[in-house]
């Protein structure tokens, strides 16, 4: 459990409304080692944290965000949809996982790359998305760290894996089970999976030797974690008096 990462999905969406600042740092309050974010383009190629393609989900506004400029998406939402600029500066010092939905050019990747690059974030920000949107990130930036989104349990092909060069392989919870978590491990990669919400889950996934849970409940895992490396501690410590 100690080296388990725990990824705050989209920041602490239960409490605070996803992908703004607010629920961001609500996340790195409850102990998250990293959060997980949306991000797309503006009209005016801005990137502004949003996982949906509308603002009618959470903003009501039935309005695409590819035909609001920047400061029109600001007067539409009271300025609570986030640039990346912006959750770049409120996160500092913190890891962020940029996932890059929809994402199918390397112009876009290479916006976004530019934006972290411009604030020195690149050694704190990792990226994720299906295939497509990896291998753009990886064009515009060959040192970038990848988590590449998987969703079946047929493997990546070697050629795409030896093109988009994650470090890790990011799955959906439910598919993952023990041999396919020994193998991804003996291959090299690490495992990051998504978004198991439960104890039980959780336990699970942690059993099998995850790297990293992406959750909406980062403080239960962060507890769980907690628990474990006390109980591992603890047994230390008996095994160690006992000798």
């Amino acid at each position: 459990m100690q080296k388990l990462t725990a990824v705050a999905h989209r920041g602490d969406p239960y409490r605070v409304r996803e992908n703004t600042i607010d629920s961001l740092r609500a996340a790195l309050d409850r102990g998250a080692d990293a959060v997980e974010t949306d991000v797309r383009l503006t009209k005016d190629g801005v990137p502004v944290l949003l996982h949906d393609e509308t603002l009618k989900r959470l903003w009501e506004h039935d309005r695409p965000l590819l035909s609001l400029s920047a400061a029109e998406v600001r007067g539409l939402t009271d300025g609570r949809v986030p640039t990346l600029a912006d959750a770049l500066q409120a996160t500092d010092g913190h890891r962020l996982m940029l996932d890059l939905p929809g994402t199918r050019e390397v112009r876009v990747a290479r916006r976004v790359v530019d934006v972290v690059r411009e604030h020195g974030a690149q050694d704190r920000v990792y990226y994720c998305a299906d295939a497509t949107a990896m291998l753009a990130v990886r064009a515009a930036d060959p040192a970038a760290e990848i988590a590449l989104t998987w969703t079946s349990l047929a493997p990546p092909r070697p050629a795409l894996l030896d093109a988009v060069k994650p470090r890790w392989l990011n799955y959906r919870f439910p598919l993952l089970d023990g041999a396919l978590a020994d193998r991804i491990h003996a291959d090299g990669y690490l495992i990051s999976v998504w978004t198991p919400d439960t104890r039980r889950s959780m336990r699970r996934l942690t059993a099998m030797g995850v790297d990293s849970i992406t959750t909406n409940r980062v403080d239960v895992l962060c507890a769980l974690r907690a628990s474990a490396n006390g109980n591992a501690n603890g047994n230390a410590s008996t095994n160690g008096n006992a000798t």
